[in-house]
């Protein structure tokens, strides 16, 4: 027997995904995976792709996922602080929704209402330090999807002084999964299929969360929904503290930033990030220049929004607080085509 894991909100895409990781993985025994509506279905009549996989779900009863070693938390938001706050001390959780990533109260009260569960561990290993914070902490944040793809781009460049955190400007595509599997007629195939449309244009819910984790000041950001089942693209843009800063600097910044890290990869030069090539990997892939016109730092960055998006990073920080090897059980290669 291995490490005992539990899963909440395992009918979800995230939480399927999570399902699949832990199928995969060397040190970890799955004992528990939840759901609400689905409770009582086999695992593979969820998720198709998970046949062989001889695991039934159950109704969410924090009594059953107390008795794992480490509880993932695949909710809605909003939903996990009640779950979390019933689960003894001693059971250590990573929290994959958005309840505990805010420190400030009023921005958690502004983008999504409700009373503020507190703040836990925020779960991004490649910021300065916060690989050792997590490895001693037994509650973990993992990243918003839009989050973990605009913040390995942006983080280097305000940390290093390259850019100016005042003028942050991101207009970023995400494939459908991004919005969850609960059906909505927006996210039809006959909807999606040959349309990029906007939405929470000036208002997504990620901006508090990547001012917090890179130190900007102010953040514009366009998503727009992609005819696609995942991944994400973002192209991140800043204003550079010199005139002086040209393309070779901001990779070497980027290229000193990352220079260990197993999962961020800054590709060579004028080789751009797709999100074709890191579906299923837990890795981000990233690319810089200098706008010639305009002067402005631009940066892109592409992951797959299931994988280091939401359940890679989660199983990326588990593997950190269980003093695993991190790559355990995750893929820095992408699957093609």
């Amino acid at each position: 027997m291995g490490i005992r894991i539990a899963v909440a909100g395992a009918s979800g895409y995230a939480g399927g995904e999570l399902l699949r990781l832990i199928a995969g993985h060397p040190e970890l025994d799955l004992i528990c995976a939840t759901a609400h509506s689905q409770a009582g279905q086999p695992v593979a009549a969820v998720h198709p792709h998970l046949a062989g996989l001889d695991f039934r779900l159950s109704a969410t009863d924090p009594q059953a996922l107390a008795t794992a070693d480490l509880v993932f938390l695949a909710l809605p938001h909003g939903e996990s602080a009640a779950i979390a706050a019933q689960l003894p001390a001693g059971v250590r959780v990573v929290d994959l929704g958005a309840d505990h990533r805010l420190l400030d109260e009023q921005a958690w009260a502004r983008y999504y209402g409700g009373p503020h569960a507190g703040a836990w561990t925020y779960g991004l290993p490649e910021l300065p330090g916060q690989r050792q914070k997590i490895r001693s902490s037994d509650r973990v944040a993992a990243t918003g999807c839009y989050a973990a793809t605009i913040t390995l781009a942006l983080a280097p460049l305000l940390h290093s002084g390259l850019a100016e955190p005042a003028d942050v400007v991101v207009v970023a595509a995400s494939g459908t999964s991004g919005a969850g599997k609960s059906p909505k007629t927006h996210l039809l195939g006959s909807e999606v299929m040959g349309d990029l449309s906007p939405y929470k244009v000036g208002a997504h819910q990620h901006v508090p969360e990547i001012k917090q984790a890179t130190g900007a000041h102010t953040l514009s950001m366009t998503p727009v929904l992609a005819p696609m089942p995942r991944g994400i693209l973002a192209t991140v843009t800043a204003v550079p503290t010199s005139c002086d800063i040209t393309e070779a600097v901001v990779r070497e910044v980027l290229l000193d930033a990352y220079a260990d890290e197993p999962f961020v990869h800054v590709l060579a030069e004028k080789q751009w990030p797709h999100t074709g090539a890191t579906l299923g990997s837990n890795s981000v892939h990233l690319q810089a220049t200098v706008d010639v016109d305009s002067g402005r730092i631009i940066v892109v960055s592409a992951l797959d929004n299931l994988g280091k998006g939401a359940a890679g990073q989660a199983v990326q920080c588990a593997n950190i607080m269980l003093g695993l090897p991190e790559t355990s059980g995750l893929s820095a290669f992408g699957v093609a085509p």
